[in-house]
């Protein structure tokens, strides 16, 4: 069995029948957007169990091989729109443990089709990667100021189970960390699959703002009715 990462929860009531697992940028930890629950709209929705886990420790190459908690290594030349330089390695490690949150939430009493995969930078990249590959259907995918890796691989990995999933992508105009055209061209690239996308762009730089958190609650509403 995967190793269950460590997390940090928080429950919006009792009994919980969805799950939002969300996971973190370079470099933070599961702490960072533990926040944001406070913030987001939910009325209407259901009982839900936000899940934060933190990524693994490894060197990162652009930060000078310094070691931190990242889903995967990042190189020179990833962030320029050439995601074919993506630690696939480190990418698979983290799809997997992801899964295995999964499975732990379906365990718990909480189904596939009732959980959320969600990210911030990497950690949307890895929600995209996890969520589109996944063999049970999902409630959405969540993949904010991100880009989709491995994007050469998705077409014979797809899983059919989600390929009407709902997908939720933000982005900043300003973001000097992941460049709009990634995210944007990532969007453009699962359009064209046939994935329903909805996109939402903002004047931001790499981070979040309080129009994409109202915008992400009207959507977590949506999809997780009760």
């Amino acid at each position: 069995m995967e190793k269950i990462l460590e997390t940090i929860e928080i429950e919006t009531g009792k009994n919980p029948s969805a799950s939002v697992i969300w996971m973190h940028g370079l470099g933070a930890d599961g702490n960072d957007f533990v926040p944001i629950v406070n913030e987001i709209e939910l009325d209407g929705a259901p009982a839900i169990r936000f899940v934060f886990p933190h990524a693994p420790m490894r060197p990162v190459t652009i930060n000078n091989g310094s070691v931190m908690r990242a889903w995967y290594d990042v190189s020179f030349g990833d962030l320029e729109g050439q995601s074919r330089l993506a630690d696939e390695r480190g990418v698979r490690e983290s799809q997997a443990h992801i899964t295995a949150l999964i499975e732990r939430e379906a365990r718990r009493g909480v189904a596939a089709q009732d959980i959320v995969l969600a990210g911030f930078s990497q950690g949307g990249a890895i929600a995209l990667q996890t969520g589109l590959r996944h063999p049970q259907k999902l409630a959405g995918v969540m993949a904010l100021s991100a880009y989709l890796p491995l994007a050469e691989s998705l077409l014979q990995e797809a899983a059919p189970a989600n390929k009407t999933t709902p997908i939720f992508m933000a982005h900043g105009t300003y973001d000097p960390v992941v460049p709009l055209m990634m995210g944007a061209g990532s969007m453009t690239l699962l359009t064209g699959l046939g994935y329903a996308v909805e996109w939402r762009q903002y004047p931001m730089p790499h981070s979040v703002c309080p129009e994409e958190i109202q915008d992400i609650g009207a959507w977590l509403q949506k999809i997780l009715k009760a």
